[in-house]
């Protein structure tokens, strides 16, 4: 099972949480995925049946999947990006002046933060072009755990024929299914690192769930 993260956006630059705002990607990011693409390809050269690719259903994730040479795959809500709620669109410098301590998004979660920070606001890029950001309520990490799940339950099948599966997705949600995969606590993640258009791979041996690589 390969987890591919989406290309390089303006907000993973900058740091500013990206859950569910709808970013594209920057022309870098562009450059990553199809790079990434040639380097599945090159791994894993019997490839990925489109029955066995899954993709977040944010633009981000599907414009990655595009490029990289995967355009005919399945999108699935379960995949997006954590709910970050309050945090959205705000860096961690950002939310640690706004809650008065080392804010984190693992130990604390989205809904810790105050209320002051919930709303809707405009925010504009250098290019001129506005996007909407929404500050919810944001999601607990158990529900995300519980959507990562459902996708382990849904390709499952297909890694136990011995076919490659692609997910196509975000740096927290992925590493907050590997957590899953390994029948670990969600908070797991925490310990992951993944780049913008770099790729993990999980798989079962010898009955065990297992990491083979990661991010590479």
């Amino acid at each position: 099972m390969v987890l591919l993260r989406h290309g390089q956006t303006v907000w993973s630059q900058s740091g500013q949480y990206t859950g569910r705002t709808n970013i594209p990607l920057t022309p870098v990011g562009r450059e990553q995925a199809a790079a990434a693409g040639e380097r599945l390809r090159a791994t894993f050269p019997n490839g990925f049946a489109p029955r066995n690719i899954y993709t977040s259903d944010l633009a981000r994730a599907m414009e990655t999947a595009e490029l990289a040479g995967f355009a005919d795959h399945n999108v699935t809500a379960d995949l997006e990006e954590w709910d970050y709620g309050r945090a959205e669109g705000r860096t961690r410098e950002q939310l640690n002046a706004a809650a008065g301590y080392e804010w984190n998004v693992w130990r604390d979660g989205p809904r810790s933060l105050d209320e002051t920070l919930s709303g809707t606001r405009i925010e504009v890029f250098d290019d001129g072009s506005e996007i909407t950001v929404v500050n919810g309520e944001g999601e607990v990490i158990e529900d995300a755990a519980a959507r990562t799940r459902a996708v382990i339950e849904r390709v499952l099948p297909a890694l136990l024929a011995g076919e490659n599966v692609l997910l196509v997705a975000h740096a927290h949600i992925l590493r907050i299914l590997t957590s899953q995969w390994l029948d670990l606590a969600p908070d797991f993640g925490r310990k992951l690192h993944l780049d913008t258009a770099h790729y993990s791979v999980l798989g079962i041996y010898k009955g065990d769930h297992v990491i083979y690589s990661w991010n590479n």
